[in-house]
């Protein structure tokens, strides 16, 4: 519990940051070249022939552009309930990833959806869902840079976070609730998994080694939040110090 307490403090969040970055920037790096080798030499499907091999890039993609967003309503949680001095932090050094992720989710889709399903998009319930993940990223990374004081801006970005998680449902299960020409989840369904383990291992291996790169750029762009936070802090302190003497 102490140890979590002292994760509030920004300073010494900032000392473990520059502690695990380099381990955990190695170990995505290892993780991910070890999935991505084995994605690309497991078989071919006998259906979609090469062309499922974009799923190891694509489905990973498409579960981090979920999982960043619901780490975002649990720091707007963070900045409303407890207002934890790192949270707002950790929101709106999330958005412009989770909007990375997301795009990346929507181009991969395209170029897979292009040979299975004779087109690049269509607006069925789980590519609109995921587009309008990719929106309301785009929307809340907007308002954080309108607003010029920070509690407004915090507040607004946490309440407007909140009411999009609505969406994240939505996408998971769009799949089941409307007829889609998207395939229905295959890895996480409560009878088991229904994708062979010649596909599922090197998916699983890819999938964590794109989440450790999505912890180390999360934890970079928190860094580098606080200290331009500190930075603007700083030069707002000089400014009025200046002011002073012409005052009186």
């Amino acid at each position: 519990m102490r140890r979590l307490s002292d994760l509030a403090n920004p300073t010494r969040f900032l000392a473990l940051v520059d502690r695990v970055l380099p381990w955990l920037a190695g170990a995505s790096l290892v993780v991910l070249a070890v999935g991505l080798w084995l994605g690309f030499t497991a078989p071919e499907d006998f259906q979609q022939g090469i062309t499922v091999r974009i799923m190891y890039i694509h489905v990973p993609f498409a579960w981090l552009s979920m999982f960043c967003y619901s780490l975002m309503a649990a720091s707007a949680l963070g900045t409303l309930v407890w207002r934890h001095p790192l949270a707002d932090v950790a929101l709106k050094s999330a958005a412009p990833i989770g909007a990375t992720f997301t795009a990346l989710a929507l181009a991969t889709g395209s170029i897979w959806g292009k040979p299975m399903w004779g087109t690049w998009w269509v607006w069925d319930a789980r590519l609109t869902s995921v587009f309008v993940l990719f929106l309301m990223y785009l929307g809340i990374m907007a308002l954080t840079r309108a607003l010029d004081d920070p509690s407004k801006s915090a507040r607004a970005a946490a309440v407007i976070t909140l009411v999009g998680f609505v969406n994240i449902p939505i996408i998971k299960f769009s799949v089941d609730w409307w007829n889609t020409l998207h395939q229905p989840a295959s890895v996480f369904r409560l009878d088991g998994p229904t994708i062979d383990a010649s596909m599922l291992w090197p998916l699983m291996v890819t999938a964590v080694g794109f989440t450790l790169l999505f912890i180390t750029l999360h934890l970079m762009a928190m860094r580098t939040e606080i200290w331009r936070r500190r930075v603007i802090a700083m030069r707002q302190i000089a400014a009025r110090r200046a002011e002073r003497p012409s005052a009186g």
